[in-house]
């Protein structure tokens, strides 16, 4: 058996945890098969099967979840498979949606880990595209940032190791070449292909350098992450929102808390990029000093909402945000009628003297007209008053502070194929009482929790 083989299998057999169960994040691609290739030979027993995923790109993409079911199979594993399809994603949205899929699998299969096949070049090109960014050190870390459910086996090794265990495995060994990863409009092959060599070619070490960054910027990580452990209070509800004890934050200057609430929030599942730390910081400043009461609350980019209890603050993934209707013409419902009319996660119904009239969730609408309800679609309008001019309803929905992952769905209420409601929202003149004008009176409530 060839060395590069014997190395490389010790290597996968020393990064697989042996007290724990991993689950092969595998792609097609030659870095990820030498894994299941390395880590099926060696440490069959601690694996609890494979994990791939189609990202919509194409005939490509399909083929190489054909290629892992396949090779996984001969390997006796047991192979899960995700796919997702979204039309004009970035690599952001591709990276979150494999990842969303990736814990689940290990969920599902009870991994303790997961493995993934990224090398020393993936490395390399990832803290180069944090230096580009401006990242911290928490950011800088990399690849070598610590992680309690990840283990990366290959990450010590270049490119070239893993191209040699392949080709020392002659024909036994299959991978898939992705087209997409010689495109220059993704930003990391523009960093592999162009960049990177540029800077080689002007400064040798560059590679170790950046690696060295990492692994100080690693370092600073772990020591805050230790602090994390050993100094802030934090629990978890019952419903997996990460509760913090207020005193143990409300300590901290400004700077501190930037430093301490991403580990803090990280243990909760949830990544703050630079903007959502700066306004997290800004609100626990305001928590502490008791300018903000119990139950108000923030929400931060990438479905995160954060609110204030009773000593202590409270971080959780909102709620995942309604699956788009299918293509098709928008359901109508008419309202008509004394009995109730659901739409969606909403309930109208008929109110009688008792009705909240001030309120936006109730309407007096014109009962000489004829009334339907509907989601919103985008480019509605709607025309507040006579004379004035119409606003889109986005706009009302911004201005009502309606967040942006709960407009999907919205009812709009209209009479004679004009807006003249969004419930919970605004109301148009010819939905609001007065004397004189025939109408019945609507409430509005949510159903979906």
């Amino acid at each position: 058996m060839s060395e590069v083989v014997e190395r490389i299998r010790s290597v996968v057999d020393g990064g697989l945890p042996r007290d724990r169960r991993a689950l092969l994040a595998v792609s097609g691609g030659l870095d990820s098969m030498v894994l299941l290739d390395a880590a099926a030979a060696v440490a069959a027993d601690r694996i609890v099967g494979v994990a791939t995923f189609d990202h919509g790109t194409g005939p490509a993409a399909r083929e190489a979840v054909a290629l892992v079911r396949a090779e996984g199979a001969a390997r006796g594993l047991a192979v899960a498979a995700g796919a997702t399809a979204l039309a004009g994603a970035t690599e952001a949205d591709w990276r979150d949606a494999r990842w969303r899929f990736l814990r689940e699998a290990a969920r599902s299969l009870r991994a303790d880990v997961t493995a993934t096949g990224h090398t020393r070049d993936d490395q390399v090109e990832t803290v180069a595209m944090r230096v580009l960014r401006d990242a911290g050190p928490r950011g800088l870390a990399g690849l070598y940032a610590p992680s309690r459910d990840v283990v990366r086996p290959l990450l010590d090794l270049d490119r070239a190791a893993i191209a040699a265990y392949a080709a020392a495995r002659g024909g036994v060994l299959r991978w898939a070449e992705d087209p997409s990863n010689r495109s220059l409009r993704h930003r990391r092959n523009r960093v592999r292909h162009e960049l990177l060599p540029a800077l080689r070619a002007a400064r040798p070490a560059i590679d170790a350098e950046l690696l060295a960054v990492a692994r100080e910027a690693s370092a600073w990580r772990a020591d805050v992450e230790r602090f994390v452990d050993e100094h802030v209070a934090f629990d978890w509800s019952p419903e997996g929102a990460l509760v913090v004890a207020t005193e143990t934050v409300a300590r901290y200057d400004p700077e501190g808390l930037a430093v301490l609430w991403p580990a803090i929030a990280a243990r909760g599942g949830v990544r703050l990029d630079r903007r959502g730390t700066v306004r997290l910081v800004q609100f626990t400043i305001r928590v502490a000093a008791g300018a903000t009461v119990a139950g108000a609350a923030l929400q931060l980019s990438g479905g995160v909402d954060v609110e204030a209890g009773r000593g202590e603050i409270v971080l959780r993934r909102a709620r995942a945000r309604p699956v788009p209707a299918p293509p098709g013409p928008t359901p109508e419902v008419p309202l008509e009628g004394e009995g109730e009319v659901a739409i969606g996660g909403w309930r109208f119904r008929r109110g009688g003297d008792g009705v909240e009239r001030k309120s936006p969730w109730s309407a007096y609408l014109p009962e000489d007209r004829s009334l339907v309800v509907r989601p919103w679609r985008a480019g509605d309008r709607m025309r507040v008053a006579a004379g004035r001019t119409a606003r889109r309803v986005k706009r009302f929905l911004a201005d009502a502070h309606v967040p942006a992952r709960q407009r999907s769905g919205w009812p709009v209420v209209l009479a004679d194929g004009e807006i003249v409601w969004i419930p919970g929202v605004r109301r148009s003149d010819a939905a609001t009482d007065r004397p004189g004008q025939p109408g019945v009176h609507y409430l509005c409530e949510r159903i979906d929790g």
